[in-house]
């Protein structure tokens, strides 16, 4: 049963990391309510990892406040590290060692006598989905989803009440996938845990996230649910093809009077509008009459990547093909 009196919130104000001249986190604000799952986007460099760091006292701030399960993350570190759970992008486990092992340890760790510890172990392993695991194997014999789930688990010893998880899914095959998907799906629900989810794919923070911020240069961009900003851009999105990204700025200017909500993406420009099909026939005449000619059209409904592109001026989707 979920303790509703339990503080699992996270709230920041003015939080900044710098290194030098760098500016990784600039000053960022955020309130994440008790038992939400909360998804933080942004491109490569952007300050996602960096953020956090801070919140789980692995790094210091430059300046502003976080309050992680009710305690400052600078004060009070031994408080926030017993509540929470953390799994990293770069998942550093010990290939010498089984599943049964390094669980046991990490709980013993946690101040849990032999018994308890083993008992914790196993139990883990359940609710990861490795219980079949033959009990001798080393997890240097691991695939990349069995050491992802087994990371997961080793965040859940302590019993969090707030988990960080930094990319959980990259690299996964899509089965993989969703089974982290529907084990963070459970956690958030039946244990009521707050969940923090730094992703790479629109798609997991769109179908795992209550809330979305996307964190650019550094600074958040945009905040608020996904359905919320999806509907800030509009009902409908026109994506219109061109031959070269060259022919696509040509459509942006041409097109400015009848689609101020416009964004180029290479060879694509992009129009919202709170009612696209009516709109269509006045485009295409406009661009036939610039002499530009289209190779694709279509209508869809406003996706997160179409938020992202917004918000940054580039799609996650592109920049991740590029890592």
């Amino acid at each position: 049963m979920v303790d509703e009196q339990r503080d699992r919130s996270i709230v920041a104000s003015g939080l900044a990391r710098h290194f030098g001249e760098l500016k990784a986190v600039d000053g960022i604000d955020l309130d994440i309510t008790s038992g939400r799952v909360f998804g933080f986007l942004g491109p490569n460099g952007s300050g996602k990892t960096t953020t956090v760091k801070m919140l789980t006292t692995i790094l210091a701030p430059t300046s502003g406040t976080a309050r992680v399960a009710g305690f400052d993350v600078t004060k009070d570190q031994g408080e926030v590290r017993s509540r929470i759970g953390v799994a990293l992008q770069d998942v550093g486990l010990d290939d010498l060692m089984t599943a049964s092992e390094l669980l046991t340890l990490q709980a013993r760790l946690f101040g849990m006598g032999a018994g308890s510890a083993k008992q914790a172990a196993s139990r883990l392993l359940d609710t990861v989905g490795l219980a079949e695991l033959k009990p001798k194997k080393r997890v240097g014999q691991f695939s990349g989803g069995m050491k992802r789930r087994l990371d997961l688990a080793l965040a859940l010893v302590n019993s969090p009440e707030i988990l960080f998880l930094d990319e959980p899914t990259t690299g996964l095959d899509p089965a993989s996938r969703l089974d982290i998907w529907e084990e963070v799906r459970r956690l958030n629900v039946e244990e009521g845990m707050t969940i923090f989810l730094t992703t790479q794919y629109l798609e997991e923070a769109d179908k795992l996230a209550d809330q979305v911020a996307i964190i650019d240069k550094g600074r958040i961009v945009a905040q608020g649910t996904p359905t919320a900003l999806k509907k800030e851009i509009g009902n409908e999105v026109v994506t219109l093809t061109f031959t070269s990204p060259q022919a696509a700025l040509q459509a942006s200017e041409v097109l400015e009077p009848l689609a101020p909500a416009r964004q180029i993406s290479g060879h694509e420009l992009l129009c919202y509008f709170a009612a696209a099909a009516d709109r269509l026939p006045g485009l295409i005449r406009a661009l036939d009459k610039a002499g530009l000619a289209l190779e694709g059209l279509e209508l869809t409904e406003p996706t997160l990547d179409d938020v992202f592109l917004r918000a940054t001026g580039q799609r996650l989707a592109a920049q991740e093909e590029g890592r």
